[in-house]
């Protein structure tokens, strides 16, 4: 099993690599318009993104670097150099005052914009915390509170976003209607489970089918404590978010250039190439991390009894509902079930991972991407006396693995498509 590192990160390797902006954002870009390019851009790939529709503009088309603009506004941690498109670097998953102003100058950058005009919107996951503008009347640290209840609370990402689009000037359509008079073109890196595109970043630039009354009952099935002004903007009808037929999308268009799918499909490519058989889960899991890794230690189980060499392979969104005081990230949790549910299981390995770098944390670069594991993993935790049970009780899933040698660290890689989960049985 010690031996089984490598692999699993070149699997995780190549998921990333199949939905960086260098790869798939070229041959999506659209002609040079005969005004400027207003470049925006929101989530953890929002500056390479930026710098690839640079690349593609001024070096290839000659384009006349006066006339591109923007604002590409991403994680802490994420930002890279650019030439025209303005880089700030702001709060994830909890909002800060970076991300309230730069989704402030966003909108006002998106007024200016005029018929001739290409008002090109770049967004990937994160873009949904990276872009805070509270609904009038309500507070930016009482949006900051309902954050932070929603990220406790276990809600899935689509759940969370349809609270959030109720409660915003930028997301659930209203970023393209104040860049209304220019052509509207977003591309998409998808970090959602089934691709939604009024999920990605909260859909800023798309009809939105969510309610105010969906908004509503969200908050109450998670039994969420809200500020009084939070309910009385969840009743006021002024913020309703924008629907089909809206002219903000008379000349607007969406294009999803990655997905989740496409990169688990690298990974299964990779995993084939090492030998194994494959059982696909495929790229939209959601559920409670812990309960699904019961499911897939099951799986592993019941491979072994077959004596079949096989990688269990799964992509997804998993959430964790936070009871304790820990540090940690669904994939981590989910790796650290695992350890627990496999650690009497020889020859098994794991790995669990956000593509982009990060799970869970505290918002910085250093957070671990998720975690590993294997015959080391479980010989650390037997020599040290660790109890995974007391671990998860706590959601300190980032503790366990930094004491016996299982994080994932790859530092930001500058794009998003969900989680990959592997399973090797040897």
């Amino acid at each position: 099993m010690t031996g089984r590192r490598p692999l699993l990160r070149a699997i995780f390797d190549a998921a990333v690599a199949a939905a960086h902006p260098n790869v798939v954002l070229p041959a999506h870009l659209p002609v040079a318009p005969r005004g400027r390019i207003i470049c925006l851009a929101a989530g953890k790939g929002a500056a390479a993104m930026a710098v690839a529709a640079e690349r593609h503009y001024l070096d290839t088309l000659g384009f006349d670097p006066a006339r591109l603009t923007g604002i590409a506004t991403t994680r802490h941690g994420h930002g890279v150099p650019t030439r025209r498109v303005k880089v700030i670097e702001a709060g994830h998953p909890m909002p800060d005052e970076a991300g309230l102003k730069a989704a402030d100058d966003t909108l006002q950058l998106a007024a200016t914009a005029e018929a001739d005009d290409l008002m090109l919107v770049l967004i990937s996951g994160g873009g949904s915390a990276n872009w805070i503008a509270p609904a009038h009347g309500v507070s930016f640290a009482q949006k900051q509170q309902l954050t932070h209840a929603l990220l406790r609370s276990g809600a899935p990402i689509g759940e969370m976003n349809t609270v959030r689009k109720h409660l915003s000037r930028i997301k659930g359509g209203r970023l393209a209607r104040a860049g209304q008079k220019a052509e509207i073109v977003t591309l998409a890196i998808s970090d959602v489970p089934h691709d939604d595109p009024s999920a990605i970043a909260s859909g800023p630039t798309v009809p939105d089918p969510t309610t105010l009354a969906d908004a509503r009952a969200i908050v109450a099935k998670y039994k969420l404590e809200v500020d009084p002004a939070i309910a009385r903007a969840l009743d006021d009808a002024a913020n309703e978010s924008c629907k089909p037929g809206d002219a903000a999308f008379a000349r607007a268009s969406f294009e999803l250039i990655a997905r989740p799918a496409s990169s688990l499909k690298a990974a299964v490519a990779s995993v084939k190439a090492a030998g194994y058989d494959v059982l696909d889960l495929g790229a939209d899991l959601e559920g409670e991390a812990r309960e699904v890794a019961t499911d897939h230690a099951k799986l592993a189980r019941e491979a072994r009894a077959l004596g079949r060499r096989m990688a269990i392979i799964s992509g997804g969104e998993l959430t964790v509902t936070v009871r304790g005081q820990g540090r940690g990230g669904p994939n981590q949790e989910y790796a650290l079930a695992l350890a627990d549910l496999l650690k009497d299981m020889e020859g098994v390995a794991a790995l669990a991972g956000d593509t982009d770098g990060a799970d869970g944390g505290g918002g910085s670069a250093s957070d671990p991407a998720g975690a590993l594991v294997d015959a080391e993993v479980i010989a650390a935790m037997r020599a040290q006396g660790l109890d995974p049970q007391a671990y998860l009780a706590n959601n300190d899933a980032t503790a366990f693995f930094a004491a016996t040698g299982g994080l994932l660290q790859t530092g930001p890689t500058l794009t998003n498509v969900n989680d990959v989960r592997v399973i090797l049985v040897d």
